[in-house]
C-alpha cells in the first residue's frame, strides 16, 4: 500500500516516523496530515537507500535541485558532480530533467548515489526515445509514454512532473486568448505538439486512470505539471493557465481516491503583488494540496540573475502557503547550469524558504537565527561561519580580507559598532 493508503489506516510507517523526528512533530498530526493529502511523504518503494522527507501544511518549506544532461551536454560525471553539490548545499529534493545521452543509464546512476527522493519528468524520455526512433515527437504512441513512466518507476523515481492538465480545451483557450510567450513549459510544448498534430487528447488526461495504476503499484507522488504556467509576467493569472489548474483540482481528488499523493505545480512568471492569490487559488481548487513553485520569478529582466528573482518569489510565496520551492540558477534562459550555478540556486531557494519559514513562525528557523546573532554579538567568527547558510563561502570571504584583530572584520577594524559597545552594556 502507499502511505497515503497506509496513513488512511491509521497505520504509522517507519518513513512517517523519519520525517516526524526531522520536523519536530508529533507523529499522529503528520499521518492524519499525509492521510487527507495535505502533506507528501515522496518515497518509492524500490528505492531503498532514501532518506526521506516530507513537504506540505506545518512543515518545513522544502528546495528542489534540478539537474540533468541536454541534447547538446551530456555527461553524466557531471550530472554526478551536480548532485553533489546539491546534496552538500542542502536540496531536499533533486530532479533529473536529462533529455540528452542515454537518458536511462543517467537516471539510474543518479538513483544509485541519491538519498534524496528524486523526480523525473517521463515525457521527456518519451519524446526523446520517439525522435531517435521515428523522426519527430508526433510519432509518439500512449504506449511509449506509459512504458517510460512504468519503468522509471520501477527504477526508483520517487515522484514524476506529469502534464496532465495540458488538454486539447485548455490549448484551445489559450489559442483564442494569445499570449506573448505562448507555452514555455518544454514537457508542455511536447504534448500540445502531439496533441495539435494527432487532434487527440493528452495521453495523460484520457488515460489518467493508467498512471494512476502504475503510480500505485510503487508509490510514486505525482507532481502535477504545470505545462500553461506564465512565462512572462504579461501572461501571468491568465485564462489558460486558470483552467489547468481547475482541471488539476478535479485530477487530485481523482488521484487520493486512488490512494495516490499529489503535489501540484505552479507558475513560473508572476508579479509580486500577484504571487499571493496565486498561491490561495491553488490551494483553494485543489483542496489544500502541497503546493510546488518554480521560483517564482517577479521579474523577467534578470538574466544571469535569475536566482535573485526566484528567491524574492519563493520568500513570498511560502509567506503565502507554498511548500516547495524548484530552485532557479543563475543560468536560467541562457545556458545548462554548471555545478556553480547548481550551488548558487540551491543556496538561493534556501534562504528564500528560511525567510518564509521564520514569518510562518517556523521554531527551528527562528532559533537558528537567534543562535547566529549571538555568535555575531560575541564576535565568535567560527561559529558565525558555521551557522551560515553557505560556510565555505562565508569562510572564503573572512579569510580573504585579514583584519587588525581576530575579534574584528575589515569593514569596520578597530571602529566596530559591537565591540566598542559590548563592554558597557555587559557592566
Amino acid at each position: 500500500m502507499t502511505q497515503l493508503e497506509l496513513a488512511r489506516k491509521g497505520i504509522v510507517t517507519e518513513v512517517m516516523r523519519t520525517v516526524a523526528q526531522k520536523e519536530h512533530i508529533d507523529v499522529d498530526i503528520l499521518r492524519s496530515r499525509v492521510a487527507d493529502g495535505t502533506v507528501v511523504i515522496p518515497a518509492n518503494i524500490n528505492h531503498t537507500h532514501l532518506d526521506p522527507i516530507g513537504i506540505g501544511k506545518g512543515l518545513t518549506i522544502k528546495v528542489n535541485a534540478n539537474i540533468g544532461t541536454s541534447g547538446d551536454h551530456a555527461v553524466i560525471e557531471e550530472e554526478l558532480m551536480k548532485l553533489k553539490t546539491a546534496v552538500d548545499a542542502k536540496a531536499d529534493t533533486i530532479m533529473d530533467l536529462s533529455t540528452g545521452g542515454d537518458i536511462s543509464e543517467i537516471r539510474r546512476a543518479i538513483l544509485k548515489e541519491c538519498t534524496l527522493p528524486l523526480g523525473t519528468v517521463p515525457i521527456y524520455e518519451a519524446a526523446v526515445q520517439t525522435v531517435a526512433r521515428s523522426g519527430g515527437i508526433i510519432n509518439l504512441t500512449p504506449d511509449t509514454l506509459f512504458s517510460v513512466v512504468e519503468t522509471q518507476a520501477k527504477d526508483g523515481v520517487d515522484f514524476m512532473t506529469v502534464h496532465c492538465g495540458v488538454t486539447l480545451s485548455a490549448l484551445e483557450r489559450l489559442r483564442l486568448q494569445g499570449r506573448i510567450t505562448d507555452i514555455v513549459s518544454r514537457g508542455g510544448a511536447f504534448l500540445a505538439t502531439w496533441m495539435l498534430y494527432n487532434k487527440k487528447e493528452n495521453p495523460f488526461y484520457a488515460h489518467f486512470d493508467r498512471l494512476l495504476s502504475i503510480a500505485k503499484t510503487y508509490d510514486v507522488t505525482l507532481s502535477l505539471g504545470d505545462g500553461l504556467r506564465p512565462g512572462c509576467l504579461a501572461d501571468a493569472t491568465d485564462r489558460a493557465q486558470i483552467q489547468e489548474l481547475l482541471t488539476l483540482g478535479e485530477l487530485t481528488q481523482k488521484a487520493w481516491d486512488a490512494g495516490v499523493q499529489v503535489i501540484i505545480e505552479g507558475p513560473g512568471h508572476i508579479p509580486l503583488d500577484q504571487v499571493e492569490s496565486n498561491v490561495r487559488i491553488q490551494k483553494q481548487l485543489c483542496k489544500g494540496a502541497p503546493f510546488y513553485v518554480l521560483g517564482p520569478l517577479v521579474t523577467d529582466i534578470a538574466a544571469g540573475y535569475d536566482h535573485i528573482a526566484s528567491a524574492i518569489g519563493g520568500a513570498v510565496a511560502g509567506m503565502a502557503g507554498a511548500d516547495f520551492l524548484c530552485y532557479v540558477t543563475p543560468a536560467e534562459h541562457l545556458k545548462l547550469p554548471s555545478v556553480e550555478d547548481v550551488r548558487e540556486g540551491v543556496i538561493a531557494s534556501r534562504i528564500a524558504a528560511h525567510a518564509a519559514d521564520i514569518g510562518r513562525g517556523c521554531n527551528s528557523a527562528i532559533k537558528h537565527d537567534i543562535q547566529i546573532s549571538k555568535a555575531r554579538k560575541a564576535l565568535d567568527w567560527e561559529k558565525q561561519i558555521a551557522l551560515s547558510i553557505d560556510p565555505a563561502k562565508a569562510r572564503t570571504y573572512r579569510l580573504s580580507s585579514k583584519p587588525s584583530s581576530d575579534e574584528v572584520c575589515t569593514m569596520c577594524g578597530k571602529f566596530c559598532a559591537i565591540k566598542l559597545v559590548r563592554d558597557y552594556f555587559q557592566s
